[in-house]
């Protein structure tokens, strides 16, 4: 499954008044088919509104977001639910494993609540634990994974649904720099060899060799990167 992500004019604000923040301010992004962008910024620059915003998380207070040639806007809760199920996956800091499945387990409950027959969602499980190097870890439980394992477990997690869009907020912030470039080597080489549209929101500079472009998150918009920003 291709995909697009379009963000056109988006500003999100919070409060009213003199209390009013604005996060996002006329925001545009296009991210297509095959690319895969790193955001930088600093803390509370909005990176984490940016994010939630694109993948249907939140509401801006006006532009709109398209993803895969659908706008969001005017859907509800339980289309927005589903989209995000079938076309968004979301990878996070921390790998959000639920403690009572088994490795192969959580991508069977991904694939179960995406409505994949059983069938088809066994045959893809093995087939992402296999190229993630975690089939031979199927059956163990997030406990007595190392943290490694766990991000690539949550990344084969997202991929299960065959998402058109990948959203990575932090993936390898709990990793150390080889685990952490494994990781997003993982990421560009599904975006390259799938036409996936990604955005990785990061902190470290050493993970932006594979992205096809770099922008900062700056006063609510995205600018391309300058390298002498510290950030």
């Amino acid at each position: 499954m291709s995909g697009k992500l379009v963000m056109d004019k988006i500003t999100k604000t919070y409060g009213d008044g003199d209390a009013k923040l604005t996060v996002l301010n006329h925001l545009d992004l296009e991210v297509n088919p095959g690319e895969f962008v790193a955001v930088l910024g600093p803390s509370g620059s909005g990176k984490s509104t940016f994010l939630s915003t694109a993948g249907a998380l939140l509401t801006p207070t006006s532009g709109e977001v398209w993803i895969g040639g659908e706008p969001l806007s005017g859907k509800n809760k339980r289309e927005l639910a589903e989209l995000r199920l079938h076309k968004i996956g979301f990878m996070f800091q921390s790998a959000h494993l639920l403690p009572y499945l088994s490795v192969e387990e959580q991508l069977l409950f991904a694939a179960k609540l995406g409505s994949m027959p059983s069938r088809t969602a066994k045959a893809r499980a093995e087939k992402l634990l296999k190229r993630l190097d975690l089939w031979g870890r199927r059956k163990h439980y997030p406990e007595h994974l190392s943290g490694g394992e766990k991000q690539r477990t949550a990344i084969a997690r997202a991929w299960m649904n065959d998402p058109a869009i990948l959203l990575a907020d932090e993936p390898t912030a709990s990793l150390d720099f080889k685990r952490g470039l494994e990781v997003v080597n993982m990421i560009a080489d599904e975006v390259k060899e799938e036409g996936k549209a990604a955005v990785m929101v990061t902190h470290d500079v050493r993970m932006l060799e594979r992205c096809d472009r770099v922008l900062v998150l700056d006063s609510g918009v995205l600018v391309p990167r300058v390298h002498s920003l510290h950030v």
